[in-house]
């Protein structure tokens, strides 16, 4: 499987309502860290993730995280 784009080095934190969202899992959209299609025709397709409360969120633009769609601390590493 390729590794997607690093899109940033840190993650966006967006305060999100609730509703239903679809993550960037390419990297190379250009509404990161949300999809827009960019990923068509390669093997990446979006996360679609659900906010339940509105709140403020870390979400990860290195791609590297362990817990999709939201930030781990793993660009800290890169």
């Amino acid at each position: 499987m390729a590794e997607p784009k690093i899109a940033a080095r840190r993650p966006q934190v967006l305060e999100l309502e609730p509703g239903e969202y679809f993550y960037c899992a390419c990297g190379e959209s250009s509404k990161q860290p949300f999809c827009d299609g960019s990923h068509a025709g390669t093997e990446f397709r979006p996360k679609p993730f659900t906010v339940e409360e509105k709140k403020r969120y870390a979400v990860c633009c290195c791609k590297r995280t362990g817990n999709s769609p939201f930030c781990d601390g793993t660009h800290s590493g890169l």
